[in-house]
C-alpha cells in the first residue's frame, strides 16, 4: 500500500509494514472480482443491523442508498487506482465518499473473515447459476442434434479404433448424459455454498435480503 497509515493491520504497531511483505499482503487484485457481492452482503447487512437497533432508519437509507452509488462508480470507472489492499476497504471508503460518515458503521459486528467468506460464497452461488445455464443450452443442442442424427450412421469407436456402426443419435447422447451429471454436482455445490458454516443464516438469506423492498424504503436491488 502506498499509504500505511490507513492499512488495516496497522492498529497496534509503531512502525511500518517490511516492503517484502507489502505485495504479500495485498489482495485486492484477486478479490476485486467480488465487488458485486460484497456490496449486496453489505445492503443485506445495513438492513439487518438496522433491524437490531444498531443503526436508525436514517442511516439505513443512507447506507442502502449510497451502495448502488458505489457499484454504479465501479461499473464504470474500474478500481484500477484503488490504493487498499482488498476489495472491502475500496467499497467501505466510497461509500464514504457517497453517504459520509455513517459508512464507518457499516462495519458493525461483522469481521473482514466474513465478508471474505459470505463474497465468495455469493460468487459461487451466481457463478454455478451461470454455468449450469450454459450447461443447459449445450445439452439442449446435443439433444436437438440426437433427435435430427436419429438416422445418420456412423462409426462408432474403441480404444480409438473404429468399431461397430452407431447412430448420430447415440454418440450425441453419449455426451448429453454426462452433462446433465455435471449439472446435478454444480447445483450440490451451489446447495453447500448456500449454508453458511459460521453461523445459522444462510447466504441465500444475502442475496434475498440485498434485494427485497424495506419497509416504507424504495427498494436497493442491484444487478
Amino acid at each position: 500500500m502506498s499509504d500505511e497509515a490507513g492499512a488495516l493491520w496497522g492498529g497496534r504497531f509503531e512502525e511500518g509494514m517490511a516492503p517484502e511483505m507489502v505485495p504479500f499482503n495485498l489482495s485486492l487484485g484477486i478479490d476485486q472480482r467480488l465487488w458485486r457481492e460484497d456490496v449486496r452482503g453489505s445492503i443485506a447487512w445495513a438492513k439487518a443491523i438496522g433491524a437490531a437497533g444498531v443503526l436508525n432508519e436514517r442511516e439505513v437509507t443512507a447506507i442502502v442508498g449510497g451502495l448502488p452509488a458505489v457499484a454504479a462508480r465501479i461499473e464504470d470507472e474500474g478500481l484500477h487506482d484503488a490504493p487498499e489492499e482488498d476489495i472491502h476497504s475500496v467499497i467501505e471508503r466510497m461509500l464514504g465518499e457517497e453517504a459520509g460518515a455513517v459508512a464507518g458503521k457499516l462495519h458493525t459486528g461483522r469481521s473482514r473473515n466474513d465478508q471474505s467468506s459470505t463474497g465468495v460464497r455469493l460468487y459461487v452461488m451466481t457463478s454455478a447459476d451461470r454455468v449450469i445455464e450454459l450447461l443447459a443450452d449445450l445439452a439442449d443442442a446435443l439433444h436437438g442434434l440426437a433427435v435430427s442424427g436419429r438416422e445418420v450412421i456412423m462409426p462408432g469407436y474403441t480404444h480409438l479404433q473404429q468399431a461397430q456402426p452407431v447412430r448420430a443419435a447415440q454418440w450425441a447422447r453419449s455426451h448429453l448424459f454426462p452433462l446433465l451429471r455435471d449439472i446435478e454436482r454444480i447445483r450440490a455445490a451451489r446447495s453447500s455454498a448456500a449454508v453458511h458454516p459460521w453461523g445459522p443464516a444462510r447466504s441465500a438469506d444475502v442475496l434475498s435480503r440485498s434485494t427485497e423492498r424495506p419497509s416504507g424504503r424504495s427498494s436497493a436491488s442491484i444487478t
